[in-house]
């Protein structure tokens, strides 16, 4: 397999002290590339600088979380432009709304979403889009930028059957990550993931969150990892009714596509 993780949060300090390792055992599991989830202005230029220490392998997005979206200032908006300025940076987000969590109050949140689904549109580049419990703003908002915008992908998708239909209306794609493989709050997305176009799917892992349940033996850190993304790969593929290459092949092909990548990786 030759695996593209969508959406690893690489940045973040519990990898500080073996990045380079933790790139090492994702290529040996067979996951060729990665795009470095930017979700702050403190994480988003270190999205884009560990893009550039790793050309060919690692990509970036840059963007502002719904959870951060108070520090969306003008000068925010200014430094998120200049990162897309860079071609390393392949993706606008993650962006988009959260009312589970609310660490930002909603006029805040609606505020940075729509700023940087303006980003989007002046740049071209395709939308990284995080919601959760947010699902009718949500959609109202990207109604309203209907027809302006490229393509999309919901991250890390956890929602109802009905959400599912609303955005593959859209022809938007969708991300699976390890929720997939939690008894307690995914058996719901074993239903529906046979629904997903096999050019709307792709998967990530959202490391270091989201630790697939299933995983054995389980990392002593409880840490999630890009290396874990064929475990994913795998139940997903058993709960479509696909071959494990096949389910691969097909999201890795859509990712190169989503998101303009070249068709081969250079390791460094």
């Amino acid at each position: 397999m030759q695996l593209i993780d969508i959406g690893a949060n690489l940045t973040h300090d519990s990898f500080d002290h073996d990045r380079v390792a933790v790139m090492q055992r994702a290529r040996d599991a067979g996951v060729a590339r990665m795009i470095v989830t930017g979700a702050s202005r403190e994480h988003s230029p270190k999205a884009l600088a560990l893009a550039q220490a790793h050309p060919g392998v690692l990509f970036a997005t840059a963007g502002v979380h719904p959870h951060h979206a108070v520090e969306y200032t003008d000068e925010c908006d200014a430094q998120m432009r200049a990162l897309h300025a860079h071609a390393e940076v392949v993706a606008v987000g993650e962006c988009g709304l959260d009312y589970f969590r609310d660490f930002s109050p909603r006029p805040a949140q609606r505020r940075a979403f729509e700023r940087q689904l303006q980003i989007a549109v002046d740049t071209g580049k395709p939308l990284f889009l995080h919601q959760r419990d947010a699902h009718a703003d949500f959609m109202a908002m990207m109604k309203n930028f209907d027809g302006q915008l490229g393509p999309a992908v919901v991250h890390c998708f956890t929602g109802t059957r009905e959400e599912l239909f609303d955005y593959l209306d859209y022809d938007w794609h969708i991300g699976i990550t390890g929720w997939l493989c939690d008894e307690r709050r995914g058996q719901h997305l074993r239903e529906i993931v046979k629904n997903i176009p096999a050019n709307r799917l792709m998967v990530e892992t959202d490391a270091p969150y989201l630790l697939p349940r299933t995983l054995k033996p389980m990392p002593k850190d409880r840490r999630n990892e890009p290396a874990f993304l064929p475990h994913i790969v795998e139940e997903l593929a058993r709960d479509r009714g696909e071959d494990t290459a096949s389910t691969a092949a097909a999201s890795t092909a859509t990712a190169e596509a989503f998101f303009r990548l070249p068709e081969t990786a250079a390791y460094t």
